[in-house]
């Protein structure tokens, strides 16, 4: 009795502290951010259902079948058909829930995005980010491996006397304009990081030898913090960034400054 007591009061309280979303996500501020969000409810609120009747249904059993005096227990070999069905049900519900999510999903790792994207090149490195713009001329000049040198500021190996690489900008930080298309090029210098802007909605890991596009357009100016999802070393508490989302004339005044300095 009391066993299923206890499962029952503690499925209560887990319904009560999620239903009431007292601990919920930032606001979204990305194209893509309503729909996973709107995803992710339909998903908490089917599997929140079945976690319900499944915790129902255990207590109801445990004091059915609980010890009783002169009561002798039978072994059961199962129902085939029975696992059958739910098994069967189970992979239905999972691709339906899964369908509306495929299109979000391609629009950010695979679709190619339209209108005028501003392509970023992200490097995670234990334990900063590097961020490194095309500058006026547009074009990401040569890396080599040989030019790698913290000590001299060139943490991604640019070849700065290739005439495509004079003007590019290598920052500790991340400007973007608002409401234009953004293709972000993740690399990792040394082990897994993970590029993660909760309020953008965006997280994938940066692996080292690969080059990974991460697309999505902001919708809201603000600041907010980049940080590594993945532990890479004794210093991930410290892998931290910051991206600011500008208005246009804003976000061309700061390349201005950037490029100047």
């Amino acid at each position: 009795m009391i066993l299923a007591a206890t499962i029952w009061f503690i499925t209560i309280v887990t319904t009560v502290v999620f239903a009431g979303r007292f601990w919920w996500f930032p606001e979204s501020v990305s194209a893509h951010g309503d729909a996973l969000d709107r995803q992710f409810v339909i998903t908490l609120a089917v599997t929140g259902v079945i976690f319900i009747l499944a915790q129902v249904a255990l207590g109801y059993l445990i004091l059915k079948y609980r010890d009783r005096p002169g009561a002798k227990a039978q072994y059961n070999h199962g129902n085939n058909r029975i696992e059958a069905i739910w098994t069967i049900a189970t992979t239905v519900l999972f691709y339906i829930m899964v369908l509306p999510g495929q299109w979000t999903w391609a629009d950010i790792h695979i679709n190619q995005q339209q209108g005028n994207p501003l392509v970023i090149e992200v490097m995670g490195q234990q334990f900063v980010w590097n961020i490194r713009y095309p500058g006026p001329d547009g074009q990401f000049g040569p890396t080599r491996p040989e030019l790698i040198s913290d000590s001299r500021g060139n943490q991604m190996g640019v070849d700065f006397d290739d005439p495509a690489g004079r003007d590019d900008l290598v920052l500790p930080t991340m400007a973007i304009p608002v409401n234009r298309p953004i293709e972000l090029r993740l690399q990792s210098k040394d082990v897994i990081h993970s590029f993660f802007v909760r309020e953008l909605r965006i997280k994938l890991d940066t692996v080292p030898g690969l080059t990974i596009p991460l697309r999505f357009t902001a919708t809201k100016t603000g600041s907010f913090e980049i940080a590594c999802a993945e532990l890479c070393g004794l210093g991930h508490h410290r892998m931290r960034s910051f991206i600011e989302v500008l208005s246009e004339q804003d976000y061309q005044a700061w390349l201005r400054d950037m490029t100047e300095d």
